[in-house]
């Protein structure tokens, strides 16, 4: 696999990471506007020169690092669940369960109004992975992606109250009901 033409192995994978984590950080107490290339590069411990091998842009960057995450959760998605029904309760569980790693990360961005950037990545996910294992409609997938999205952020943000099985039961009622 290839990112901007550099092959992607522990040391790129490691760099990039490196860098969102940076950008994160610094929209813990910046707006995404005031982002700056060069203390970006600072905060991730690489040079102006290593985070332009990788990227044009912050916005570049957290697409990048959702693609990460997407990525080493179809991994443990394929070790952990035979089933491919998206749609289950213990399928919506392992989901929770997992990006609830990071929490951080997705409560940033919905607090710096870059919800955009994670509802497309979802939208996203669920044709790439979804659509073309289960005949379903694109927008009953998109409503899906939303209605996800929405009550996982909102779970994390209201510090996790509700058990992760009551509202996985609501979200496959909503997809079957």
């Amino acid at each position: 696999m290839e990112l901007n033409g550099i092959k992607i192995n522990q040391k790129t994978e490691f760099t990039r990471r490196c860098i969102g984590e940076a950008v994160i950080k610094l929209l813990q107490s910046n707006s995404f506007e005031q982002l700056k290339i060069s203390e970006i590069s600072k905060v991730a411990g690489v040079s102006r020169t290593s985070f332009y091998q990788y990227y044009t842009s912050p916005y570049e960057v957290l697409n990048d690092y959702l693609n990460i995450i997407v990525s080493e959760y179809l991994l443990a998605d394929k070790k952990l669940n035979d089933d491919d029904n998206y749609f289950a309760t213990p399928h919506i569980i392992f989901s929770f369960n997992f990006f609830d790693k990071y929490s951080q990360f997705f409560l940033t961005l919905y607090k710096s109004k870059l919800y955009s950037v994670l509802i497309e990545a979802v939208n996203d996910f669920m044709i790439k992975h979804i659509k073309l294992e289960q005949n379903i409609s694109v927008y009953k997938l998109y409503a899906y992606a939303g209605a996800l999205l929405n009550s996982f952020l909102k779970w994390e943000e209201n510090g996790k109250k509700e058990k992760v099985e009551d509202i996985a039961i609501a979200l496959e009622n909503f997809v079957y009901k």
